[in-house]
C-alpha cells in the first residue's frame, strides 16, 4: 500500500545516503546503518529502532552508537536489531518510517528516541525535515509542538497495537511526558553524561568532567553518552527486551 509519500512496504531511503560523509559509515544500500532487509532474515525477533541523527550516530564509530552499545547487551540469539535512525528527523518522520516498517521488517519490538517537539515533516515533491528555526514554522508555539508530538505517539502506539508489538520510547535530548506508555524519562541521550550520585554512598559516582563528551563532527553528543544512556535504558527494561 501506498499513498503519497507513506507506504507498509517501502522503507524511504535514507537522507544520508547520498551525503558524502556517508562513507564514514557501514550503512546498507538505503543509507540505513543497519544490515540489508531484503530479503528478510528469518529465525529472530525484529527490534525497529527509531530516532534522529543521534540514533543515526553521526559522528561516531560503528560500535559507539547507544543501538549498538544496546545490542551487545541484549540475547542476540534472540532479537536483530535495525537501527532506522535518520539526520534531522523529526516526530513527523519517524513516524512515516515505522509505518513502512510494517510488511518490511514486522517489529516485534519498536523503540523510538524521539528528537526535539519543535520539529516538523513538510511532505511536498520531496520530503523536507524542518528545524525550530526554519521560516515555515515561524507560527507554531510550544503547545502546537505539544500537541504534534502527542499526535505523532499515538500513531506509534495504534501501530505498535496493531502490530501487537513492544513499544519504548525514550528521548535524545528534552524528556517528555507520554501518559500510559513505557517510557524511560529518568534521563535523555543528552543528560544521561556526565553522571552525578546525588546519594553518598561509597558507590556514587562522583567524578568532576571539564571537558565535553563529543562525537567527531564536534555537534553531536559523543561515546560516553551513549554508552551511559544504553546502560541505563537496559537496566530499566532488560526483563522486557527478549
Amino acid at each position: 500500500m501506498k499513498y503519497g509519500h507513506y507506504s507498509d512496504n517501502e522503507i524511504p531511503k535514507s537522507v544520508a545516503v547520498d551525503r558524502k560523509l556517508i562513507v564514514d559509515y557501514t550503512v546498507n544500500s538505503s543509507g540505513y546503518r543497519c544490515p540489508e532487509w531484503h530479503p528478510i532474515p528469518n529465525g529472530k525477533k525484529n527490534v525497529a529502532i527509531l530516532g534522529c541523527s543521534h540514533t543515526f550516530g553521526e559522528g561516531l564509530d560503528d560500535g559507539d552508537v547507544w543501538v549498538d552499545q544496546l545490542h551487545s547487551r541484549v540475547d542476540q540469539s534472540r532479537l536483530r536489531f535495525w537501527n532506522l535512525g535518520q539526520p534531522g528527523a523529526s516526530a513527523d518522520k519517524i513516524v512515516r518510517i515505522l509505518y513502512a516498517t510494517s510488511k518490511v521488517l514486522f517489529p516485534s519490538i519498536i523503540i523510538i528516541c524521539w528528537p526535539l517537539w519543535s520539529r516538523r515533516e513538510r511532505l511536498d515533491s520531496y520530503a523536507q525535515s524542518l528545524m525550530s528555526y526554519d521560516p515555515l514554522l515561524k507560527t507554531e508555539t510550544d503547545r502546537t509542538d505539544q500537541n504534534n508530538f502527542l499526535k505523532n505517539v499515538f500513531f506509534a502506539e495504534k501501530f505498535a497495537e496493531q502490530q501487537t508489538a513492544t513499544l519504548f520510547h525514550c528521548f535524545a535530548q528534552d524528556v517528555y511526558d507520554i501518559p500510559n506508555s513505557v517510557v524511560y524519562s529518568d534521563t535523555s541521550l543528552k543528560l544521561c553524561w556526565p553522571e552525578w550520585d546525588q546519594h553518598h554512598l561509597p558507590d556514587a559516582k562522583r567524578e568532576h568532567t571539564t571537558s565535553p563528551s563529543l562525537a567527531k563532527d564536534g555537534v553531536h553528543y559523543g561515546a560516553d553518552h551513549h554508552r551511559v544512556f544504553a546502560e541505563k535504558f537496559y537496566n530499566r527494561f532488560k526483563s522486557k527486551l527478549k
